[in-house]
């Protein structure tokens, strides 16, 4: 009786895409289907063929590079000369022929930023690459990198910024959303094939800027119709952020996800109603599933930069390697595809250090995870043997995911010459999930699974010897001033508003200076003991994730008395919502002064408080 109601209720659910035994993207729970038949549903679910083909590429590139890259900015207000965008050596063929080389599939260019600067001759703006005098304002960037794929089989995606800056009709919905499907039309029209598109969700307007809503029914339905094998990310209904920018995947990550993609109508509502985000740490479990309406095919996708930055600056400096290879394994190596960042110079060239480092990347991969070490492999069994005792410390399984994903947890056993023994431990599996554990001699391997929602196939197992590259000291690359030298003077003009203040200059990270309520923004001033050559400052966001109480907009002054304020730097801290790294300020030349104040003039969530876990002051050259 049972398993006929899970039948008719199976049935009931085909209002999705439905392909023999499996609902293909999505499926509907019946408002009747009790916990069990939603369980076997979300085991039917199975991605579409350009997804699986999305999902195999494992490691893509990002290209972010516009006009940021030369105001030395991450996010651009959209006042920008179009004269200052000239690469004087521009050459897709070096990023591309480095990228491939590098092991990459797919290579996502930045065709309109925030700041509303195109990368192609547009007819909606004249706000782009024909403005400029590169290429005697008959340049096209999105052209040059087109024919540079092609001619290296690369893949091309394009990011597209909804949140326009420069546009004098943002804010306009109706108006700017007919600009922003020109300008997609435009882009997936005349460049051949696109395999991905981007769409970023970032807006920093702030609660008093201007409301657009974006027509995000018609956004998808231009995409369909001009690029129909086109995956769709972030905001897309393909694709899902993984909810951070440092380079790391859940511990749990399903494909199959209750969550409402964002340019689905509603979408907003819906995962509030479930208490679902993209941080979340739970996106699919059996609980939510039993609460929500239905599921669908929605993969992770981890996005990181190899600099700080996301554009290039000077003087940031590449990941080292060992961080490289831990991004690598705590993103594709749980169940993600990692789309990592490697932004060209002012030049238009990928820096040499930053290829370097990607090819010191590619031979680690290849000498560590290219050539397993199990032998008479039996994957219905999920077995293997290994060419008498040997070391291992990783083990590799990937689920058949066109048959969907379906193991909650699992064991892995070693056979030692005490016998079996237990290596590791996991939950999730999907397209691929790689474990380190501790080095163990063994003879053969099983793959035991714990929990899982239907029958299991995997489509691989894999065991290895790695060996992390070693870990690199930070470089010193800035000289900041001793903690102990500074003291605090004021908060918004008040002595005897400062105590706690010392938390937030004190060199300890983990010690966080969260101000008073206030509406009228907050501003603090602080002694650096003595009269020293000032070359910039660090903002270290509060310890609460880098959202609550996050300054956004500010202001920084120096003064050599502290009567007498020189405005030496303001603006945004670009993308601290996703990225809440300490947030580094150059000033154009060094200043001298004895007093800094930094103002918060808006946060990132409108809070009347701000939270500062260390804000430090770079030195300059003395000799000055």
């Amino acid at each position: 009786m049972k398993r006929n109601l899970i039948a008719a209720l199976f049935a009931a659910a085909t209002v999705a895409s439905h392909a023999g035994d499996y609902f293909v993207k999505e499926v509907v729970f019946p408002a009747e289907a009790d916990s069990a038949a939603r369980v076997e549903m979300a085991s039917k679910v199975v991605p579409t063929p350009r997804q699986i083909a999305w999902q195999e590429l494992e490691l893509t590139a990002f290209l972010h590079f516009g006009i940021n890259t030369f105001t030395d900015r991450e996010w651009g207000d959209g006042k920008e000369d179009p004269a200052l965008f000239n690469p004087a050596a521009l050459d897709c063929d070096q990023w591309v022929r480095t990228l491939s080389e590098a092991g990459f599939k797919m290579v996502i260019l930045t065709a309109k930023h925030h700041d509303g600067f195109c990368l192609w001759p547009t007819s909606t703006t004249t706000h782009s690459v024909a403005a400029s005098p590169w290429r005697g304002g008959k340049g096209d960037v999105v052209r040059e990198l087109r024919d540079a794929c092609d001619r290296y089989g690369m893949k091309l995606g394009l990011y597209l910024s909804p949140w326009d800056r420069n546009a004098e009709c943002y804010g306009d919905s109706e108006r700017y959303n007919s600009m922003f499907v020109a300008q997609l039309t435009e882009l997936l029209s005349n460049y051949g094939k696109v395999d991905e598109v981007w769409f970023d969700g970032a807006c920093g307007e702030g609660p008093n800027g201007k409301k657009q809503e974006y027509d995000w029914t018609r956004f998808k339905s231009v995409i369909e119709r001009l690029q129909p094998d086109a995956v769709t990310a972030i905001m897309g209904d393909d694709v899902r952020w993984v909810g951070n920018e440092n380079g790391t995947g859940r511990l749990t990550e399903w494909s199959v996800t209750a969550k409402k993609p964002g340019i689905l109508p509603g979408a907003e509502e819906y995962n509030a109603r479930f208490g679902m985000s993209d941080m979340g740490a739970d996106l699919g479990s059996r609980s939510l599933l039993c609460r929500t309406d239905g599921v669908r095919w929605w993969p992770s996708e981890v996005d990181v930069s190899i600099r700080p930055g996301w554009f290039y600056h000077d003087r940031e400096e590449a990941k080292s390697l060992r961080k490289l290879a831990e991004i690598y394994l705590n993103s594709v190596g749980r169940n993600s595809v990692l789309l990592l960042n490697i932004p060209p110079d002012r030049n238009g060239l990928i820096a040499s250090a930053d290829s370097a480092r990607l090819m010191e990347l590619r031979r680690w991969l290849d000498s560590n995870l290219g050539t397993s070490l199990l032998r008479d492999l039996d994957l219905p069994k999920r077995t293997a043997r290994l060419d008498g005792p040997t070391e291992i410390n990783c083990v590799e399984l990937g689920e058949e995911i066109s048959k969907g994903q379906q193991i909650e947890s699992f064991d892995v056993e070693v056979l030692t010459p005490q016998g079996w023994k237990t290596a590791a431990r996991g939950t999730t599996v999907g397209y691929k999930r790689i474990l380190t554990l501790a080095p163990v001699k063994a003879s053969a391997l099983r793959v035991t699974v714990t929990g899982s929602r239907g029958d299991v196939t995997l489509r691989n197992l894999a065991a290895y010897r790695i060996e992390l590259p070693a870990a690199e000291a930070e470089r010193a690359d800035l000289e900041l001033v001793p903690a102990k030298e500074m003291k605090a003077v004021s908060v918004n003009g008040s002595a005897s508003a400062c105590a706690g203040l010392e938390k937030a200059f004190d060199g300890d990270v983990t010690t966080v200076w969260t101000s008073a309520p206030s509406d009228g923004g907050h501003e603090i001033t602080v002694d650096m003991g003595r009269e020293i050559s000032v070359d910039g400052f660090v903002y270290t966001p509060g310890s609460d994730g880098g959202f609550t109480n996050t300054i956004f907009k500010y202001e920084f002054q120096l003064s050599r008395d502290g009567k007498q304020w020189n405005n030496v730097a303001g603006g945004e801290f670009g993308n601290v919502v996703n990225n809440p790294i300490p947030q580094r300020v150059f000033l154009g030349k060094s200043e001298k002064a004895r007093y800094f104040r930094l103002r918060s003039k808006a946060t990132v969530d409108g809070s009347d408080r701000v939270a500062i876990a260390e804000i430090s002051i770079i030195r300059g050259n003395e000799a000055d």
